[in-house]
């Protein structure tokens, strides 16, 4: 059964004249009758009663006709989502990020929001480790983190900006007028530190082994948020990814004098994976994004 043929009968079955509906359809009268002729026979009915003078639709014909019309608005239906899909004007999109990248999304989820209303956006913030599961159980499209300490053979990882862990402290604590600083330099001062399986955390303690164990740890958070708002308002120190302070005020991030802190903004996607229209677009927007230019590169085109 072919949805040609399911149309065929519909504009019979509508103008129950064969020659009218061979015009309207723009098909010579002889198509028309032997598809249909071939419908009935793959179902094994008759669904018109036919003689020299009327065409009438018979009882299989009748019960025929509420079916194939709305198997046709269905597969009508389907085409017209697809064909909105490619334009992006509805779908969903997931995104998993990693807790130092919610402030960069800001603009480019503000824009995209207004270009493409109909985009549905899930936006699901965890550990990288969370979200790189995520990934590879296609529960979200792509995701936004830094580049893990170990490669995934499912996963590729395209760089989007260059950053670095920093030493985050409020613009009214006393090392803030400091061009870079050591840990030595820290020890007096209490320490917040990101929760263990967040990946600034994960970059500390690969860059500073043991070091988590020997400064004045009074706090650790999985909670960015609510860790800087701490430095803010108290002479604690934290250590997260520089970009973290896109458009916090109040705060301050400054290098380490040592030790390669380097971080690797990256989009994450699984390997030879189908990537949507809109996922491509919001990593257009995200890369020309304010958050991201001045790092970008230029891997997205």
């Amino acid at each position: 059964m072919e949805l040609r043929q399911l149309k065929y009968f519909l504009k019979t079955a509508e103008t129950l004249n064969f020659s009218e509906a061979a015009r309207s359809l723009f098909v010579t009268q002889s198509t028309l009758s032997q598809q249909i002729r071939q419908l009935e026979q793959e179902l094994g009915v008759e669904l018109f009663e036919r003689d020299s003078h009327s065409v009438k639709l018979t009882e299989s014909g009748e019960r025929m006709y509420p079916c194939a019309k709305a198997t046709l608005e269905d597969a009508e239906s389907c085409f017209t989502q697809i064909s909105d899909l490619k334009q992006m004007l509805t779908g969903v999109l997931n995104i998993g990020i990693t807790y130092s990248f919610a402030p960069i999304l800001t603009e480019t989820v503000r824009d995209f929001v207004k270009l493409y209303p109909g985009v549905k956006i899930n936006i699901i913030c965890d550990t990288m480790e969370n979200v790189l599961d995520l990934l590879k159980k296609r529960e979200v499209d792509f995701v936004l983190s830094f580049r893990p300490n170990e490669c995934d053979d499912e996963i590729e990882s395209h760089i989007l900006f260059d950053n670095q862990l920093a030493i985050i402290l409020s613009q009214n604590h006393p090392l803030s007028s400091m061009t870079s600083l050591t840990l030595d330099d820290l020890r007096p001062y209490g320490i917040v530190l990101p929760a263990k399986g967040m990946q600034a955390r994960n970059a500390f303690d690969l860059c500073f082994p043991g070091e988590s164990d020997r400064l004045d740890v009074k706090l650790e958070l999985n909670e960015v948020n609510v860790l800087l708002d701490l430095v803010k308002s108290t002479q604690l120190v934290t250590f997260l990814s520089e970009a973290t302070l896109y458009q916090k005020s109040g705060l301050k991030a400054l290098p380490f004098q040592s030790n390669n802190t380097q971080l690797e903004g990256c989009v994450h996607s699984v390997k030879k994976a189908y990537r949507k229209r809109s996922a491509e677009e919001f990593m257009r927007l995200l890369s020309a994004s304010n958050a991201v230019m001045e790092r970008a590169h230029n891997w997205i085109k």
